[in-house]
C-alpha cells in the first residue's frame, strides 16, 4: 500500500527535487568531451554535501557510487569509471538527494558534444514519454494509465520500452510501493490518490526493448548494442494534477 505524504512532508521532498533539479542543471556544462564519468560523480557528490544533503544511493544495496552514470548502449545501473566521455556519446546520469530524511529521485540523459540525429531523436522522444506519463498522474486515474500513456507514446514513434525496471513510490525509503511500469492498459493497476508520491522514469530504446546484466552484478545493456535514452521525475499526486519534485526549468 501506497504511504501518502501531508503536504508538509511533500514540501520538503520539494526541497530535496530543487536541490536535485539545481545539480542536473549544473551538469549541463559539466558534461562534455574528455570528462569521465567518475568526475562527473565526485561532482554530484561533492554539489550534495556542500548543501548538507547526500547521495541516498551510494551505499544502497551495497552500491558503491553517488551516481549511475549510463553511456550509450548502457540502460540504466551504469557504474562510474575513467573512460572519458567522447564527442557524439549520450549519458544518462541517475542519482538521488537525501535532505534531511526525505528522498527525491531524478535521472536526465546528455548530449555529449554533436549527437546524431537518429540520439537526438530518441532523447526527445525519451523525454516525451516521460511528461505524456506525468499528465496522467491525476487523482481518480490509475497507474496504468501512466503505463499506457508512455507506452503508447514510445511505440507510436518507434522506440521500445524496458520493461524489467519500473518506477516506485518514494518517501523517506526510496522504494516504496507502488510499481509504476512503463508499460500496460489504461485503467489497470492501483488507484491515484492525493498524496502519493512516486517516480515516473520510462528507458527506450531504439532497438529491441531486451537488456541484459554484466557481470558486476549492476550495468545493464541492451542486447542489440541499440542507444538507450532516460528521463525521470520524482511526482506528487496533488487536486490540483502532478506535481513535478524534480522540475529543473
Amino acid at each position: 500500500m501506497a504511504k501518502l505524504k501531508s503536504s508538509s512532508e511533500i514540501q520538503q521532498m520539494k526541497k530535496a527535487g530543487d536541490l536535485l533539479a539545481s545539480c542536473h542543471k549544473k551538469l549541463r556544462t559539466f558534461i562534455k568531451e574528455g570528462v569521465t564519468t567518475l568526475e562527473i560523480d565526485r561532482f554530484v557528490e561533492e554539489y550534495l554535501l556542500s548543501f548538507g544533503a547526500r547521495p541516498e544511493q551510494k551505499g544502497f544495496m551495497g552500491y558503491p557510487f553517488a551516481t549511475c552514470a549510463s553511456v550509450n548502449d548502457c540502460v540504466c545501473h551504469g557504474l562510474p569509471n575513467a573512460a572519458a566521455l567522447k564527442d557524439g556519446d549520450i549519458v544518462t546520469i541517475d542519482f538521488v538527494v537525501n535532505l534531511d530524511g526525505w528522498l527525491a529521485d531524478s535521472a536526465w540523459s546528455y548530449a555529449v558534444g554533436n549527437i546524431s540525429t537518429r540520439a537526438n531523436a530518441l532523447l526527445d522522444s525519451a523525454k516525451g514519454a516521460l511528461y505524456a506519463g506525468i499528465e496522467k498522474a491525476q487523482p481518480g486515474n490509475r497507474i496504468g494509465d501512466i503505463s499506457s500513456a508512455v507506452q503508447e507514446y514510445a511505440e507510436r514513434r518507434g522506440y521500445s520500452v524496458v520493461t524489467e525496471y519500473v518506477g516506485h513510490g518514494i518517501g523517506q525509503t526510496l522504494h516504496e510501493s507502488p510499481p509504476v511500469p512503463h508499460w500496460g492498459m489504461p485503467g489497470s493497476g492501483p488507484l491515484l490518490e492525493e498524496g502519493m508520491v512516486i517516480t515516473i522514469e520510462p528507458m527506450l530504446n531504439i532497438g529491441f526493448p531486451y537488456v541484459r546484466l554484466e557481470r558486476d552484478g549492476w550495468t545493464v545493456r541492451t542486447v542489440d548494442g541499440s542507444l538507450s535514452a532516460q528521463y525521470e521525475h520524482t511526482v506528487a499526486i496533488s487536486k490540483n494534477g502532478p506535481l513535478i519534485l524534480t522540475e529543473q526549468s
